[in-house]
């Protein structure tokens, strides 16, 4: 296998989309009503819904079991609710994750009357099924993610990350033009880089906002920021 079949291309415009009168998602994987065989979800890594709502509108209480349901802000704010009593507004800068376990019921809306929020919902498979449901809501580090790389989270919680049930380490990155970092990963890993805004290039792979990229045993990710660039890694193995 040469190194261009390691490296596959998801494309922004590729992806399934839903949009409906307040909600605009592009779906990196089969989710909801767009199903794509080829496109199931990459090892433990489930769902990438790219997700825009108008102010004040959202997603009514409904359930979800046996997922580590994470959430990233990309601009406005978000408001949570859920079955365990918890009630939280994400912003920017910020990393959720709810564990759906034994069971959970949520809503997500739009914490703005005025301003729209578009946000990363994530999903990745337990390793364990039936856990207790829990919340978690942590800073990201910024000064790690504009110099080198922030881990937002991991199967450990090392490095003040959240903590979930999975071998996965999901790393942000955010570049300025011309500056360039490396990822080393370990032998037999896979990764799955999501380009949640800007422009950059990986592995000499130029990669434009929305555009995902998976890679299989790759010693490294080398990353060269294009333009200002922010990006999701997700190490699994």
């Amino acid at each position: 296998m040469n190194r261009t079949e390691m490296l596959q291309i998801r494309r922004a415009q590729e992806r399934g989309r839903t949009k409906t009168g307040w909600l605009d998602s592009r779906h990196t994987f089969s989710f909801g009503n767009y199903y794509d065989p080829d496109h199931m979800g990459f090892r433990a890594l489930r769902v990438i819904n790219d997700d825009r709502v108008i102010p004040g509108a959202g997603f009514g209480r409904h359930g979800h079991a046996d997922m580590e349901i994470l959430s990233y802000v990309l601009a406005g704010a978000l408001e949570h609710k859920d079955s365990m009593g918890t009630g939280s507004v994400i912003r920017p800068g910020e990393i959720q994750m709810m564990r759906a376990g034994t069971g959970v019921t949520h809503s997500e809306f739009n914490a703005s009357k005025t301003e729209p929020v578009h946000f990363l919902q994530i999903w990745l498979l337990p390793d364990t099924h039936r856990l207790k449901p829990s919340y978690a809501q942590h800073n990201v580090d910024r000064e790690a993610a504009q110099t080198s790389f922030a881990l937002l989270a991991s199967m450990e919680g090392r490095d003040k990350s959240i903590q979930i049930h999975q071998d996965v380490d999901l790393w942000l990155g955010q570049l300025e033009p011309g500056q360039h970092r490396t990822l080393a990963l370990r032998p037999g890993r896979h990764a799955w880089v999501h380009l949640a805004r800007g422009l950059a290039a990986i592995n000499g792979v130029q990669l434009r906002e929305g555009d995902g990229l998976a890679t299989n045993d790759e010693a490294s990710l080398e990353i060269s920021g294009e333009g200002l660039a922010e990006l999701l890694v997700f190490d699994l193995a």
